[in-house]
């Protein structure tokens, strides 16, 4: 989950660059695309860049192709699942050149080979991948063959087609119209089975590699779907989620089947962000296995005592030591919104007869917990505090609470705030929570 984290904050990193022109490149590599090919390409773009007019920004694309083409020396091969590169000026200082390289491996396979040189960075296609927080199963089928896939964001990816043998194992012949009719249905039933049963092991082995789905939706042609399901030979714990008519079986089929699908998987996101934070705020209105605020949470995360972290996607926290000339040391934890820094906690670390600092530490400490106090005084606090001392250890504050729950298995739950849900969480509660195995 960490890692996971660390990719938001990269992306929200790579949003706010802006190119002076369209200088900034985006590249897309997809898993098991020959990377001699991809550099034989930019060498085709650096060629091009030449006509560029302006010169600063001529400059500046091929420096960033020269960077991205040293870069990709270093891989033999393509990583398992792509490559996502983007590279450019990010200087705002138009008399100043800064040509920086970012790259990530996404989370789940890339199938888009893409190159864009603009003013700022494509981030569309690793976003989808990076913020898709469930995992579906698919099948699309019909009396004949059986397409089965997975689908995490955008991405299908097919796993297994099957096809039936019923009528061409089965032939009328001498045979009365009862018994044939009967060795169709056994082949058909037959046919049903194998289908469930190559689910259920993507199920199973999806859960020994620690892959939740999140449920099954079926899509075909005529009435055979229904009757799949009516053999009930599905694992227990795969839920059907729906089913759609689709005038395909293969991957046409499957897309198909997700374009119908959308409003199911939206709402399936939103019931499981719902159902956690309208369990959470029902522990917490009656004091049950709930808490809230960063103190309480990073305790709760280092005792185990937490079953699981919920944090706000749009949630910045951070933290630094600051130190007087007096010896007196204290940490102070705030979060970043519109650009203002908010006190959110205040700790000493270290005592020390300073009077001054005493003072704004105990009015610090007043302002992150007065929820009526104006964000001009919860910014000004911060800088009192700091000017005149040393300030150290600056750190992701929820980087490093995340890093605490991975390292004690307790998982990690990213909320939006389009819900009400999710906005009282943000201004309720902070955008910070746990959910307790005991009080």
């Amino acid at each position: 989950m960490k890692e996971e984290y660390n990719m938001h904050r990269e992306i929200k990193r790579l949003k706010s660059i802006k190119g002076n022109g369209t200088e900034l490149i985006s590249i897309y590599i997809p898993a098991g695309f020959q990377i001699s090919e991809e550099t034989n390409k930019l060498r085709e773009e650096r060629s091009t860049s030449s006509n560029i007019k302006s010169k600063t920004t001529r400059t500046n694309v091929i420096s960033a192709i020269d960077k991205i083409m040293q870069y990709l020396r270093l891989f033999k091969e393509t990583p398992k699942n792509g490559l996502a590169i983007f590279c450019g000026n990010i200087s705002d200082n138009p008399g100043k050149t800064d040509i920086e390289l970012f790259s990530m491996e996404p989370p789940a396979p890339l199938k888009v080979n893409i190159y864009r040189c603009d003013s700022t960075f494509l981030l569309e296609p690793i976003e989808e991948i990076v913020e898709a927080k469930d995992t579906f199963l698919l099948v699309v089928l019909d009396g004949r063959e059986a397409t089965i896939a997975t689908l995490k964001g955008p991405y299908i990816r097919v796993l297994k087609r099957l096809n039936s043998t019923a009528h061409a194992k089965v032939r009328k012949g001498g045979q009365s119209a009862n018994r044939y009719e009967r060795a169709i249905q056994e082949s058909t039933e037959d046919y049903y089975k194998r289908i469930a049963s190559s689910i259920n092991d993507i199920f199973e082995q999806g859960l020994q590699n620690g892959v939740k789905f999140k449920g099954l939706i079926v899509g075909g042609p005529g009435p055979s779907k229904e009757n799949f399901l009516k053999q009930n030979a599905l694992n227990y714990q795969i839920k059907v989620l729906g089913i759609y008519d689709t005038g395909y079986t293969d991957e046409t089929g499957l897309n198909e089947l997700v374009e119908k699908a959308q409003e199911l998987l939206k709402e399936q996101e939103a019931s499981q962000e719902r159902q956690i934070l309208e369990r959470f705020m029902r522990e917490l209105s009656s004091g049950g296995l709930a808490s809230y605020g960063y103190a309480n949470v990073k305790e709760k995360l280092e005792k185990k005592q937490a079953s699981m972290l919920i944090v706000n996607d749009d949630l910045e926290l951070y933290s630094e030591k600051v130190s007087s000339q007096l010896g007196m040391e204290v940490m102070l934890v705030y979060k970043k919104e519109n650009d203002m820094r908010q006190i959110v906690h205040v700790e000493v670390l270290s005592e020390a007869p300073d009077p001054q600092l005493e003072a704004l530490v105990s009015e610090a400490k007043r302002l992150a917990n007065d929820k009526s106090s104006s964000p001009s005084e919860k910014m000004k606090i911060i800088t009192d505090i700091e000017t005149g001392r040393s300030v150290s250890d600056n750190k992701d504050a929820l980087e490093e609470l995340i890093g605490i729950a991975d390292s004690n298995g307790i998982p990690t739950v990213f909320v939006s705030s389009e819900s009400s849900y999710g906005k009282e969480f943000l201004m309720g509660f902070g955008g910070l929570g746990v959910m307790l195995r005991y009080k």
